[in-house]
């Protein structure tokens, strides 16, 4: 298998402060686009350190192949 490149971002904010979440929007090499779903843990440091590394988990369960 190819190396992959994962994109993500991560931001701490004051709970209660964020009002809505877009997709960000990349441009690829050949000229599409692609979008990512941006998504929200709220909580302390250990349940929000909890809550990713399960979705992360979670992410490579939808591609068995990697």
């Amino acid at each position: 298998m190819a190396n992959l490149t994962l994109v993500y971002g991560l931001r701490l904010l004051p709970e209660g402060e964020v009002t809505e979440i877009q997709d960000a929007t990349l441009k690829l090499a050949n000229g599409h686009q692609a979008h990512v779903t941006m998504h929200m843990i709220e909580g302390s440091r250990e349940e929000i350190e909890t809550q990713l590394k399960r979705s992360l988990d979670a992410f490579f369960d939808f591609y068995p192949e990697i």
